[in-house]
């Protein structure tokens, strides 16, 4: 589906959309219609259950001799309530409904209305991206469907003053939709299409927009000494991967890491630096059988999206190369493929990461801390980082905490977590600050090891945090837990039923409004 902006007045002809607020006020232009048309608007909403309540809509037949196809009333809700999100809400309820409504083209009015804090112009731009993030489907493999179930809506054409300025407003938003689209299609992929192997040449691609991509195989993180990554996928047969993406908006400084991936040096001091970049990293498990340790058969076909965190993390890279974002961000994605085979690594095995400190590998269904532990280590150690933000869909325990309306954000400095709370509120991809403590983490204390995997029963993904901060040091640090967000069972304002795309939007906000608007790096207020 295409979006494109027009002067503010109505189509002589073809299908349109016009604007009701609370309790049926038709806004001005919807107001005119309805005078042209004789009331026939007034008339079929008395004759219905619609009253403009935002994300609603009501299809009218157009009377004979308008000359319209088809009229689309949209609900926007109280006017003063309307602000960017719920326009967003609202673009994608309206492109949902027209969707499979016939209509391959409509114009949708947009008026200024008393009482609203935005102006027409910026509700058209944040519908037309609520709209376009609705609007994605995932069909590549369905060759039967038939034509009536496809989606007729190719285009939506949103009149507004200022429709110029409209067009290139979208036009700076458009490169984070299609990096939440690119990230939707690699979660929404099969486990024998998505592998270490191609991923890894998914976000080798991003070279064409400028981003340094480098690839190591497991000969190089063995000669790291990344053991505890390559441990959770011995027992597949792809070989695991690690991806290195450099985007050096701001400029490289002096001294910034350029080279072998493969050879780099541990650094002088584990503390942040403040000129270094902001490093994001990803758990890629692109399939997870949970290993010896194996999961119940049942619904085990979702665990292709284990690695929705990585798929973010290449997403978030794609948006801030996309629209030369002025900031240096680097992106680690560990890429593994879990499975059971004689080479799998076993309960009770060993294994000693890339930091030095050894772990009792207790359940080896909780391998994505596994991988983690190894690319945060890896971060550190070569891009002394300002702050390291790590996105994983981890534990089950934090969907039994926090359902799917929110991931969960732990962290190790209140100024980060806040700035990360914000930015996923102001994008609509909430965030709920979990705990971290002492008493916690030694529930992960090792009778033979520095440490175990897992923890007990309780505290699930508090303990899975507990273990990810153990290799952090002093770096600022946050850790998303995004199990229960990464994938929605139903369609939602902006999201249909699959892949979420989570996390994209949010890190994009966060370099926005703490690093390019700064200029420098996120404050440190340590709790």
């Amino acid at each position: 589906m295409r979006v494109q902006f027009s002067a503010a007045e109505l189509p002589a002809s073809g299908f349109i959309a016009v604007g009701v607020l609370d309790e049926r006020r038709l806004t001005v232009t919807a107001q005119a219609l309805d005078d042209r048309l004789g009331g026939s608007l007034t008339r079929a909403m008395a004759s219905s259950r619609f009253r403009g309540k935002r994300g609603t809509t009501l299809a009218v037949l157009a009377p004979a001799g308008s000359r319209f196809e088809g009229i689309f009333l949209y609900g926007l809700g109280p006017a003063a309530e309307l602000d960017a999100l719920k326009s967003q809400a609202a673009g994608g309820a309206l492109q949902a409904a027209l969707a499979g409504s016939g209509a391959d083209s409509v114009v949708v009015i947009l008026d200024g209305l008393e009482g609203c804090r935005l102006a027409a112009t910026d509700i058209a731009v944040e519908m037309a991206f609520g709209a376009t993030l609705r609007a994605y489907r995932f069909d590549k493999y369905r060759t039967k469907e038939k034509e009536d179930d496809k989606p007729s809506l190719q285009l939506l054409t949103f009149a507004c003053d200022g429709a110029e300025r409209a067009t290139k407003a979208f036009a700076a938003r458009q490169p984070v939709a299609e990096a939440v689209a690119l990230t939707r299609d690699i979660v929404s992929e099969p486990a024998n299409v998505i592998h270490p192997q191609s991923l890894a040449e998914q976000a080798a691609k991003l070279a064409a927009s400028g981003v340094e991509v480098e690839v190591l195989g497991e000969a190089e993180m063995r000669h790291l000494g990344m053991n505890a990554l390559l441990g959770v996928g011995q027992g597949s047969a792809r070989e695991s991967q690690l991806v290195v993406m450099q985007w050096w908006g701001a400029g490289r400084p002096p001294g910034a890491p350029s080279g072998d991936a493969a050879a780099a040096a541990p650094a002088a001091s584990a503390d942040s630096n403040e000129s270094g970049p902001i490093v994001l990293i990803g758990k890629g498990v692109t399939f997870d059988t949970g290993g010896i340790s194996i999961k119940p058969a049942a619904n085990m076909e979702d665990m292709k999206w284990d690695m929705a965190g990585a798929a973010a993390v290449i997403g978030a890279m794609r948006a801030l190369a996309a629209r030369r974002a002025r900031a240096n961000v680097v992106g680690i994605v560990g890429l593994v493929e879990n499975m059971p085979s004689g080479t799998a690594q076993r309960p009770g095995d060993v294994v000693t990461s890339l930091s030095g400190q050894t772990i009792e590998v207790i359940n080896t269904d909780a391998e994505g801390r596994l991988v983690l532990c190894d690319c945060l280590t890896y971060a550190k150690q070569r891009f002394q980082p300002r702050a390291m933000l790590d996105l994983a869909t981890l534990t089950g325990a934090i969907i039994i905490a926090l359902g799917h309306e929110q991931a969960g954000v732990f962290a190790n400095d209140d100024t980060l977590a806040a700035q990360l709370i914000a930015a996923g509120a102001a994008v609509g991809e909430p965030l709920w600050r979990m705990p971290l403590g002492e008493e916690y983490d030694k529930l992960i204390k090792s009778d033979i090891a520095d440490m175990k995997n897992v923890g007990n029963r309780g505290a699930g993904s508090i303990t899975a945090a507990q273990f990810l901060q153990r290799f952090v040091g002093k770096t600022p640090w946050a850790h998303f837990d995004i199990a229960g967000v990464a994938w929605s069972t139903k369609d939602r304002d902006l999201t249909p039923k699959g892949a979420s795309g989570f996390g994209v939007r949010l890190i994009d906000r966060f370099i926005a409004d703490t690093v390019e608007a700064a200029g420098s790096a996120p404050a440190s207020g340590r709790g």
